[in-house]
């Protein structure tokens, strides 16, 4: 079978090289490289990317055999529809291994026709490593990289502010745009570059804060055989991503005259503060997933899809993302409806195995910074307490037992963490302390809280009571005596 490169794939599109991409990836490809693809189809934009790699070079060395060409496919709901779809992307021109072709790159800073930078190089990439040089080739961190790229740029165009670049980075940390200017200005300082360069920074370029939402599982091993079939190429980079995405992209106005998204059905925005999207993205579908993994695996379910198709803890998700969560974000109830409609479906793909127990790594911290957020705001705003996310704290607490039946859990999070909660837990199965012992010392360790929960007015005796029903009669049972419970008072 013949190997995809621009030989063998005839529609092969030729653009001027205008994104510097700065991680080669699955989610990239399947997410950014996509949209310039789309980009390039239904606007003039007329554009093509440029890929580095943040570290090795195998992918750059396999994207250069395919000339840039991969195919993606798309699988998910639409419309409640599941929708199984592939295309081979050509957005990507050619990738630079900067350990043998670092010229190549120091060539591209002076090239006229770049324009953007993207990188995804995971949340510890934007760091600053004070062993980096200006001379070395190429830098260890990706800010170093990047910037002795703009200096390279700087001078290439003597400090002209018409040359700079628009930068959105995609790792996953707040303000990641803020956060990497401040390292490139940091390395500047440290290599003790020019007051000009430093001042072509702040006039010429603009570091853009980004959010970014797909499900992009990658390389689909267990059904590359068929995907091969199919397609009639053998594709090395071939990419599997879920139907949804979101691209939220805190910038000027003037951005959106140089990436031109009207029409072209892409889900990606250009907003003044993208601090909303980040909040009911992180208590939806981040809180949504914590939230449900203690009670749909103790419930003996395996993955996401099982929880949301199942009957009584599909229920349980809807409704405490309806009434629990939803209620406690600011906007527009209608869009934040529909955002919530939008995850529930995409839990529900039937084409991705996304397990519970990937999930529960480091489910303390998460829950604290994902669930308690609005659970407290719940409380603020109701003045009674939110019982599913309660119960879900409790399921917590009690998956921290670290036994599902006579199965037993292997936990996931900090040593400290799991030793704590096997010491309280033995201090319990010991008789020598009580249920609601157990649920104080939880709540007022605060090295898992930042505060004392133990305060919370009803907490303690409302956790109490679903602990021991959990114990009693299963988290499957006690869920539907919540249930019933609600609807008796309702």
């Amino acid at each position: 079978m013949q190997k995809l490169n621009r030989t063998n794939y005839k529609e092969y599109n030729t653009y001027p090289e205008k994104i510097l991409q700065f991680g080669e990836g699955n989610f990239l490809r399947g997410f950014v490289d996509w949209q310039v693809q789309v980009l390039n189809e239904k606007t003039d934009f007329n554009g093509s990317v440029v890929v580095v790699q943040p570290r090795g070079s195998d992918k750059i060395e396999r994207l250069n055999r395919q000339d840039g060409l991969f195919t993606l496919y798309l699988q998910g709901l639409k419309g409640g529809i599941p929708v199984n779809e592939h295309r081979i992307i050509d957005s990507i021109s050619r990738g630079i291994d900067l350990f043998t072709n670092y010229q190549d790159y120091l060539k591209l800073a002076a090239s006229d026709e770049l324009r953007f930078i993207i990188s995804n190089t995971t949340e510890a990439g934007i760091v600053f490593d004070p062993f980096d040089r200006l001379e070395d080739r190429p830098q260890k961190s990706f800010p170093g990289k990047l910037t002795a790229f703009l200096y390279q740029r700087f001078l290439a165009f003597d400090g002209d502010i018409n040359h700079g670049c628009i930068i959105i980075p995609c790792e996953l940390i707040e303000n990641n745009g803020g956060v990497l200017k401040e390292v490139v200005l940091k390395y500047a300082e440290h290599w003790n570059l020019d007051s000009e360069f430093i001042h072509w920074i702040h006039q010429a370029n603009t570091f853009c804060s980004s959010l970014v939402d797909r499900i992009v599982p990658g390389y689909p091993t267990d059904s590359v055989k068929e995907k091969t079939a199919e397609i009639g190429f053998e594709d090395e980079l071939m990419v599997v991503g879920e139907q949804y995405h979101l691209w939220v992209i805190e910038g000027p106005e003037s951005l959106k005259q140089e990436l031109p998204l009207n029409g072209t059905g892409l889900n990606t925005l250009i907003v003044d503060d993208l601090t909303p999207f980040r909040t009911r993205k992180v208590k939806i579908l981040n809180g949504a997933h914590t939230a449900m993994t203690p009670v749909a695996y103790l419930s003996g379910l395996d993955t996401v899809e099982e929880a949301v198709n199942d009957f009584e803890v599909g229920s349980f998700i809807r409704e405490m993302i309806s009434e629990e969560i939803v209620p406690t974000l600011e906007g527009d109830l209608e869009e934040l409806t529909l955002y919530a409609e939008d995850v529930l479906n995409r839990f529900a793909n039937p084409f991705i195995k996304h397990y519970l127990m990937s999930i529960s790594l480091n489910s303390i911290s998460k829950f604290n910074t994902r669930n308690l957020p609005a659970l407290l705001d719940y409380v603020a705003k109701k003045d009674t307490l939110p019982k599913r996310m309660v119960f879900t704290l409790s399921s917590l607490i009690y998956f921290y037992r670290g036994k599902r039946g006579e199965e037993s859990i292997h936990l996931q999070d900090q040593p400290e963490t799991i030793q704590f909660f096997q010491t309280v837990w033995q201090q319990y199965e010991d008789h020598l302390i009580g249920a609601k012992d157990l649920i104080e010392k939880v709540l007022s360790e605060q090295k898992l809280w930042e505060m004392n929960l133990a305060s919370i007015p009803g907490l303690v005796d409302a956790l109490c009571t679903n602990l021991l029903q959990i114990e009693q009669m299963g988290v499957r049972n006690a869920l539907n005596e919540l249930s019933e419970t609600s609807i008796k008072k309702n």
